[in-house]
């Protein structure tokens, strides 16, 4: 059985509304992204550094790597809660499913942090 703890106590509902809102800002930024692309045709790397130096552009992109960070993990979350079970993996699904958990936990952390690096590393 899978306790409310491992969901941060959130219902499912809440879940999928997080995964559909998260979703449409990563669609907003790719599409933001091939926007720009296709509208340079002769870009260089002043064009592509000038684009990811203006504060909308990193403002959008922040928003983009937290938002693929909750959507990486609740996916991650209810995967490894329909599979990792009692029932398919014996008496250790629990320890498993904890280690997986924490696993995935540091590094989806690991690219949050370097994502924002990047974006708010640019000159």
């Amino acid at each position: 059985m899978v306790t409310a703890v491992t969901n941060l106590g959130r219902s499912g509902l809440y879940d999928w509304l997080v995964q559909r809102v998260t979703g449409l800002i990563l669609l907003v930024y790719f599409l933001c992204l091939a926007g720009f692309i296709l509208g340079n045709p002769g870009m260089d790397y002043e064009v592509w550094k000038g684009f990811f130096a203006h504060t909308a552009s990193r403002v959008l992109g922040t928003a983009a790597v937290l938002s693929l960070a909750m959507h990486a993990w609740i996916g991650l979350w209810c995967t490894l809660t329909d599979y990792v079970t009692p029932r398919m993996m014996g008496a250790k699904a629990n320890l498993l499913r904890g280690l997986l958990s924490a696993l995935c936990g540091i590094t989806v952390f690991t690219y949050v942090v370097w994502g924002l690096q990047i974006i708010w590393g640019v000159q």
